[in-house]
């Protein structure tokens, strides 16, 4: 069976940097937790971020690959660099994912980690910006197709195409 990474925010769980889930109520995800496919996983958390911690944004916005390059780093609203916790969240996500053989992932729109399409753009200022976060990155790096939540019909097209 093809497990699926997917971000512990939207699995109900209160991961988040404000101490808050982002459940998903999506049918698909619902489907795909009575199977058993879910791999529930929080890159911050496992990085070594408390719960709650402070907003934390990609310095620019210019992404995860900036951030995997070493040319960018990940800052929160104070200034604080804790794009040590980002890598090595980044790192934990892969690890889990290869050890299941996941070729698919769900991932938390907007976050510096998790974000698929579109980051915050590194003012603090609420403002999104196309990029991916620092795990989604690295994932899409080693093979592994990131979705967002608000995507799901797409997540559950290309799993029907590795199921083939």
């Amino acid at each position: 069976m093809e497990r699926i990474l997917v971000s512990a925010c939207l699995m109900g769980r209160k991961v988040r940097y404000d101490g808050a889930a982002k459940t998903s109520n999506d049918a698909i995800l619902a489907t795909w937790r009575s199977e058993g496919r879910l791999v529930p996983f929080c890159p911050e958390v496992e990085g070594g971020l408390p719960i709650p911690r402070p907003a934390a944004e990609i310095e620019g916005g210019v992404g995860g690959a900036a951030v995997l390059a070493g040319t960018a780093r990940v800052l929160t609203t104070d200034g604080t660099d804790v794009t040590g916790a980002f890598l090595a969240g980044a790192q934990a996500a892969l690890a889990v994912a290869q050890s299941f053989r996941v070729r698919l992932a769900v991932l938390k729109e907007g976050s510096p980690s998790c974000g698929a399409l579109s980051i915050y753009d590194g003012t603090f200022r609420g403002r999104r910006t196309p990029g991916q976060g620092v795990t989604t990155a690295l994932l899409e790096l080693h093979g592994i197709k990131v979705f967002t939540e608000s995507h799901l019909p797409d997540a559950a097209t290309y799993l029907q195409t590795l199921t083939q």
